[in-house]
């Protein structure tokens, strides 16, 4: 009898492994190499053999016999493939890459096909791999493959032809979230302190610490010691680091902001300071953002990571204490800028997830949050030059001085060149002499208050706040700040037993808001009393009161902003009229005539737009695109119409519209590489836009590492929405046409389902 072959200890045969599949990249790849057997021991890939066999290619793949005569016959288990992975990625990009974007994706002109050998037949027999999808998930997983170090692997077919919605939404738990997480301490400074944002061309690594933290400040000092290489500057901002001319005065100096920290053991039996962690938005948006955080939070939340949610919360907290506002961004250019308010439905959201064995905890967090959002609600929102007296509603209003910093720097040309013009001179030299005060230009002056508020709303940019966003008492900001006031109100209530004693010494603003009130000097500190629920929820009512009074009308069913300045309602036709739903200040009525009445206006075939065509006007080369006008559609007025509509019994038209959106953006998944965008063109149903900041989330290479923040969690969130056939059908990628069973009324209707045709239409453009 001849002797058995013993292989090598350790070594994993393919058919003796039963591993999962459709999990993340480090599960799948992180493993050790996987081997086939041979009929004989000396062709066994143990000794470094490697059939080469390339695939099929060029002008020889259309010769390829039958694809029945050389499929596996009889097969019996799932289809694995033996790839070199260099070779491969490099076959791929080669045959299908047509464009050179490094992507696979429908613009593509290749076959869109390819031979892959079969791990069964150690590569010697092929099988045929076709379409958009399977081939752009083929080179995603070589790229993933590549990251782990795998010079060959053995492929599950399923991993190629997996579920599109499973697929993407196990890349935004797994992946996504992870590669957006950002840290501010020693080991996460060389990625945060990046701004892509930066024009200054100076670009070394700044950090600002608050008035108030030496240790922080102690601390970041020794990381530019023991990292000299960063060249990193360690800078204590003033204790009043708002002022709009001091914040001038660092544009030139841009730099990060520090962030909350936790005390730690250093290992060496003391104590160290350690960065919460958080999460970007993505692209060029390198920082913590503020209404982005808001909704990326309700992603977390879906994907069971409450303890990442709590530390951007945390983060907060910090802002309002040290910086006296939650930033817009966490950069110094940002100082003067918040967003639009979400802290106290942020914090009460999570707390209901948070882990129920010590409670006593667990009311000390939201105390924190709680008190936090007390003190920005009255220095912040009820405080001048935000506040407007005569109604009692507040504004978007944000101080500043000159040019914002953080754009493009051609952004403003069109604006700046009569002026430069004027005065004879460059628009950078008028740019310069303007930002320092040695040119006065009123008109200018004003163009860049309504400018620093428009950025401040979050809708940057649209027609609908060009040259008076400012002036404006928004629906958006007053159905946020009633929902403050009935959060603040509800949490003394329940959790703090009526009663809510704060810490920290404010001014608090008059109650009611009134030209007299506020015209009395004296205001009342906020430790003199304890805070109890009946003047939050009466605070809650009044404004309800002035947002049917100034914002609602009757006959036209809809809310709209009120000029402060002129006295009238703004009728331009915004979705955030829908954002009373969300917070709850609109009654039965009102919520039936704006389902009924309303939706309609908004409800396009990728889902909800910001605004209505008409509303918008004609566009021309002189009144280009803007982004937060029509057609486009962004997740967070997708999400706070779900969630509204849901509020008040309207499940089905939640469910239509999320069914919409996320079939938009699967859609784009399987079409183009895995692409997860900043927004979308709703109504042409493309990422690839003509808006003036084109879209953020679509340059990548390969393989896509982060999506995009909040579109992320409007497809985690959404999928929460869906029926398990409506999840069926999207993976599907059945038209909300065909599954709703009604056709569509629009102007590209007929055009809608042609997605290579409105790719290369873009593209053209």
């Amino acid at each position: 009898m001849a002797p058995a072959v013993m292989h090598p200890p350790g070594v994993v045969f393919l058919d003796d492994e039963h591993r999962p599949v459709n999990v993340d990249a480090a599960t799948y790849y992180g493993t050790g190499e996987t081997f086939t057997r041979s009929r004989t021991y000396s062709s066994s890939h143990l000794h470094g053999y490697r059939p080469r066999k390339a695939p099929t290619f060029q002008e020889d793949w259309h010769l390829r016999p039958r694809r029945m005569s050389h499929d596996e016959k009889n097969v019996t288990g799932p289809r694995r493939f033996l790839i070199d992975v260099e070779e491969t990625i490099r076959v791929v990009l080669e045959q299908e890459d047509t464009d050179g974007d490094f992507q696979i994706s429908v613009t593509d002109a290749g076959p869109k096909m390819m031979a892959l050998g079969t791990a069964t037949s150690n590569g010697f027999k092929t099988f045929d791999i076709r379409g958009t999808y399977m081939l752009s998930n083929l080179l995603q997983e070589l790229a993933l493959a590549k990251d782990h170090n795998r010079k060959r692997i053995i492929l599950d077919e399923a991993r190629l032809t997996e579920n599109p919605v499973d697929r993407l939404s196990r890349m935004i738990r797994h992946s996504f979230w992870h590669s957006l997480t950002r840290r501010i301490d020693g080991e996460g400074l060389e990625i945060i302190t990046a701004d892509p944002k930066n024009r200054t061309g100076r670009m070394q690594p700044r950090i600002y610490v608050p008035w108030g933290e030496p240790a922080m400040a102690e601390y970041y000092r020794n990381v530019a010691k023991e990292k000299p290489h960063m060249n990193l500057d360690v800078q204590v901002l003033p204790e009043k680091p708002d002022d709009a001319h001091f914040v001038k005065s660092l544009n030139s100096k841009p730099g990060l902001l520090a962030l909350a920290m936790n005390e730690v053991d250093d290992g060496k039996g003391g104590k160290s300071l350690k960065g919460i962690p958080f999460i970007v938005p993505g692209a060029r948006f390198n920082e913590l953002y503020n209404w982005d955080s808001y909704f990326i939070s309700l992603g977390l939340l879906v994907d069971d990571q409450v303890i990442m949610a709590k530390g951007m919360v945390d983060h907060f907290v910090f802002e309002i204490k040290h910086y006296g506002k939650i930033l817009n961004g966490s950069r110094s250019y940002y100082l003067c800028r918040t967003q639009p308010p979400f802290l106290t439905d942020m914090a009460l959201q999570i707390y209901n997830q948070l882990d129920r064995s010590n409670m006593r905890a667990n009311r000390q967090w939201l105390k924190r949050a709680i008190q936090a959002a007390i003190k920005e609600y009255h220095t912040v929102w009820m405080a001048e030059p935000r506040l407007d007296r005569k109604t009692g509603l507040s504004r978007y209003r944000p101080d500043g001085v000159g040019i914002p910093p953080e754009t493009e720097a051609t952004h403003f040309t069109h604006i700046l060149e009569p002026y430069a013009a004027k005065h004879g001179i460059s628009v950078l030299e008028f740019s310069g002499k303007y930002n320092d005060g040695i040119i006065n230009e009123p008109h200018l002056d004003e163009y860049f208050l309504h400018d620093r508020a428009v950025r401040e709303s979050g809708h940057d940019t649209t027609y609908r706040f060009e040259k008076r966003c400012a002036n404006l008492a928004t629906i958006d900001l007053q159905s946020l700040l009633y929902k403050y006031e009935i959060d603040i109100g509800t949490a003394i209530r329940e959790v703090f037993d009526d009663e809510l004693e704060l810490e920290e010494d404010f001014p608090l603003t008059p109650f009611p808001p009134t030209i007299e009130s506020y015209a009395n000097p004296y205001r009342e500190k906020s430790r003199t009393r304890v805070q109890k629920s009946d003047e939050w929820f009466a605070r809650a009512e009044f404004r309800r009161n002035q947002i049917d009074k100034y914002l609602w009308n009757e006959s036209k069913n809809l809310y709209f902003d009120y000029d402060t300045v002129k006295e009238q309602q703004i009728l331009y036709e915004s979705v955030t009229s829908f954002w009373p739903l969300w917070a709850g200040c609109a009654s039965e009525e009102q919520c039936w005539r704006l389902v009924s009445k309303s939706l309609k206006k908004f409800e396009v075939l990728g889902g909800v737009v910001s605004g209505t065509e008409e509303s918008r006007g004609k566009i021309s080369l002189d009144r280009p695109n803007r982004q937060w006008d029509y057609p486009y559609a962004w997740p967070p007025h997708q999400i706070m119409l779900w969630v509204g509509l849901e509020r008040y019994g309207y499940l089905e038209d939640a469910q239509r519209l999320a069914y919409r959106f996320l079939y938009m953006m699967t859609t784009a998944f399987v079409d183009f590489n895995g692409v997860v965008p900043e927004k979308f063109d709703a109504v042409k149903l493309s990422h690839l836009v003509d808006a003036e900041y084109g879209n953020q989330g679509i340059d990548f290479k390969l393989v896509p590492r982060e999506g995009f923040g909040w579109m992320n969690a409007a497809y985690q969130v959404g999928l929460s929405f869906l029926t398990t056939h409506m999840r069926r059908a999207v993976a599907a990628c059945t038209s909300p046409e065909v599954f709703f069973g009604t056709q569509f009324v629009q102007d590209t209707a007929a055009q809608a389902n042609d997605v290579l045709g409105l790719a290369m239409d873009s593209l053209s453009v």
